[in-house]
């Protein structure tokens, strides 16, 4: 048994309903794929779906989601779909930049005392004369050239958009690139790192702030937006975006703001961002489904993490499965999700002691694994633990 037919055949047996007139192939493959992708990783973690995540960095960027599935079409004849949803279950130690290992956080209290985000106040960067712009801005303390094409000769960090709101954009592009602000990203979504402020002729507070999104044609350009209330109250500037126009340049900290409101004549225009040496990072955060290095990449490395697969659905009754060895345990949970929802309690009273046992035999073989190797004490270091002496008690020359 190791083909997704084999599983519907079984189901079909468990359930007492052969024809496909009562019940579909296809909406078997459904209560398979939810069983299979949204329970399984919830009720046991499997060795089988460990792995490692890797990915390259991308200079001057911090922020990295983690991966999501494509959109999968769903069954022979695909009538419905699966939306985006992680690739992987989540993140763990070890965790490897270049090959070398650096501290892994789940906590941002501890990550951030280590590696705070202050804030860079730049007071007074220009002054308002009278109309709404636009104004050249540029945040003092970077470059206001770049020597060479994509350089990062600043530390001025991004804004970014979260996997949620990757979602929310209908579109598996990560971060959002567009030639104007994307309005389906909820404002929960976005993280700001540039802010641009002053005051109107009524003393009301003016702000702009980059979005996590970036200009089409160019990623170092940053699109700025006007925040609002929850959920998309946020707008987009007038003028347009262009490398020009209402966008920040992360290399050099250059930015042309046309203001939503006239900006009286001599009133101060301010701003404030988050600054990081870029370089080797050498610390990692993973929170909110958010790996976030620091420092940031000076340019390209290779970062790994160990992780738990999520695996991708079963589409079609001829498809293989990953570990044939689950065949009947994943049957009984597709079988046991409909005679739940179909309200047939007698029956799912019968077989919830035999979904247990196949739940037991599945586990049994990854924790065949996981004990294979013994839990390390200060008595029994393992093999090239140690900087200075061996397992022998045999110091290093």
């Amino acid at each position: 048994m190791n083909l997704l037919s084999d599983i519907i055949t079984y189901v079909r047996r468990l359930i007492k309903s052969p024809s496909d007139s009562t019940i579909s192939d296809n909406l078997i493959i459904d209560y398979i794929n939810r069983f299979w992708i949204m329970d399984v990783d919830a009720r046991i973690q499997l060795f089988d779906l460990k792995t490692t995540y890797q990915f390259q960095t991308i200079p001057g960027v911090d922020q990295y989601n983690m991966p999501l599935y494509d959109i999968q079409l769903e069954g022979a004849n695909p009538t419905s779909s699966i939306n985006f949803y992680p690739v992987y279950q989540g993140f763990m130690p070890t965790a490897r930049v270049n090959g070398i290992n650096v501290p892994f956080y789940t906590q941002r209290s501890t990550f951030f005392d280590m590696w705070p985000n202050y804030v860079q106040p730049a007071n007074s960067i220009a002054l308002g004369d009278g109309t709404t712009g636009p104004y050249t801005l540029q945040i003092p303390f970077t470059p206001n050239t770049t020597t060479v094409v994509n350089q990062i000769p600043s530390g001025l960090l991004r804004g970014h958009v979260d996997m949620a709101g990757i979602i929310a954009t209908g579109t598996n592009t990560d971060p959002p690139v567009s030639a104007t602000i994307s309005t389906s990203i909820p404002s929960t979504s976005i993280f700001p790192a540039v802010y641009f402020t002053s005051v109107d002729a009524t003393g009301a507070s003016v702000v702009i702030q980059d979005s996590g999104q970036f200009l089409t044609g160019n990623v170092n350009y940053g699109l700025l937006m006007r925040p609002g209330t929850a959920p998309f109250g946020y707008t987009a500037l007038t003028g347009g975006y262009s490398t020009t126009s209402n966008t920040i340049n992360y290399n050099t900290g250059i930015a042309t703001v046309t203001f939503p409101i006239a900006i009286p004549d001599g009133q101060e225009i301010n701003a404030e961002c988050f600054w990081c040496n870029p370089g080797l990072p050498r610390a990692i955060l993973f929170y909110n489904n958010v790996i976030t290095l620091r420092n940031p990449p000076n340019m390209q490395y290779l970062v790994e993490l160990d992780a738990y697969l999520t695996p991708a659905a079963f589409l079609t009754s001829g498809q293989a499965i990953q570990f044939a060895y689950m065949a009947e345990y994943i049957a009984r949970g597709a079988a046991r999700k409909i005679l739940s929802d179909t309200g047939d309690s007698e029956q799912f009273a019968f077989y919830e002691p035999l979904f247990r046992e196949q739940e037991l035999l599945v586990w049994k073989r990854s924790q065949r694994q996981f004990t294979a190797t013994r839990t390390q004490t200060i008595y029994s270091q393992g093999a090239g633990s140690g900087q200075f002496r061996n397992n022998n008690g045999i110091g290093n020359t």
